[in-house]
């Protein structure tokens, strides 16, 4: 919260501003370091308070490699190619070096314990489309953070409740990532002051993609958590609205014969704005839904990995056909004339 104001001023007198473009929402010169500010927070909360060791430490390492890319990205843009090596970079950390990784399918398929390459490689492909996903959705002001700050919240209660020696260090990290977020989010609600940028979603998406395969891992090692072999399932529910919008806009372009990893206007919050609704209100609903989807599968645990993964695939494709077809009396309007 006292850093943010001084990365503005800074970014101002160095003109290191994002310009708005036919693919932002924004409409004027703003600052995007405000990751700097978060990792800042998050950073010296958590090396001064929390015990580093069940992969923290680790964890600690592959976010330093990602806040440097996400910076030299908000600086000076850095191709794709650029940021995958700094993802594989921080990934192998925490995958080879602390043996963070997800290990079962806990009954998905008929598969439960996974061969070690398979295991590796499955976990490399989860902490990078997550990373991925909480990037992208990053488009409004204050929805990666508020996304960000549910997810996190949720898993550090359950870090909390249900921990115990394996998995409660980190509550500390998920109580850190909520502090950096909220000092944050005092400036990026509309209108934003500054932006997260690469900077901040990337680190964010990272520390959100391995707190997912620990809360996995502790539903197949700790007996007394409420979701018996359910976390996978659950785990995918708390994080709906990002992997939703990813895997949305990847099949609609993918459709239309283009690149998956071109950019356009068709995230799930350009569909909301464009069906009338404002920015608050965008963030707000959003903010909404992935609750309401958490607290669904929360209580709906108990039908199991299968039946819970097809009830969310099939709410995601009403959702999406939703959004779709659905034009506001104002979007027709402007249309028409």
């Amino acid at each position: 919260m006292f850093a943010v104001p001084s990365i503005i001023y800074i970014a101002h007198l160095k003109n290191m501003l994002d310009t708005p473009n036919v693919r932002t929402v924004h409409e004027s010169l703003t600052p995007r370091l405000g990751g700097v500010a978060v990792f800042a927070g998050f950073m010296s909360a958590l090396t001064i308070f929390a015990p580093l060791n069940n992969g923290v430490q680790q964890l600690l390492a592959g976010c330093i490699v990602l806040f440097f890319v996400g910076l030299k990205d908000d600086l000076v843009s850095i191709s794709v190619a650029k940021k995958f090596v700094g993802q594989l970079l921080a990934t192998g950390v925490v995958m080879i070096m602390a043996d963070v990784r997800i290990t079962s399918f806990q009954g998905i398929l008929g598969i439960n314990e996974l061969p070690i390459g398979i295991s590796y490689a499955f976990t490399f492909f989860a902490i990078v489309g997550i990373t991925n996903a909480i990037n992208l959705i990053d488009g409004l002001d204050g929805l990666a953070g508020s996304i960000v700050l549910i997810i996190v919240s949720t898993f550090g209660y359950y870090f909390y409740r249900y921990g115990g020696p394996g998995f409660q260090n980190y509550v500390f990290v998920s109580v850190c990532v909520v502090g950096g977020i909220l000092g944050f989010l005092r400036y990026n609600f509309h209108k934003a002051t500054i932006f997260m940028g690469d900077t901040g979603s990337l680190v964010c998406g990272f520390i959100v993609s391995i707190l997912t395969i620990q809360f996995i891992e502790m539903g197949l090692k700790v007996p007394s958590q409420p979701f018996a072999s359910s976390a996978p399932s659950v785990a995918v529910g708390i994080l709906f609205v990002p992997l939703f919008d990813t895997l949305r806009v990847f099949i609609v372009r993918m459709m239309a014969g283009r690149s998956p990893f071109s950019p356009d206007k068709n995230h799930v919050h350009h569909r909301i704005l464009a069906m009338g609704f404002q920015q608050i209100g965008t963030v707000m609903l959003l903010g909404l839904l992935n609750i309401v989807v958490i607290l669904f599968v929360i209580n709906f645990a108990y039908l199991g990995n299968t039946i819970l993964i097809a009830m969310l695939v099939a709410f995601s494709l009403l959702l999406s056909v939703f959004l779709g077809v659905y034009h506001s009396r104002a979007e027709r309007q402007r249309v028409a004339s």
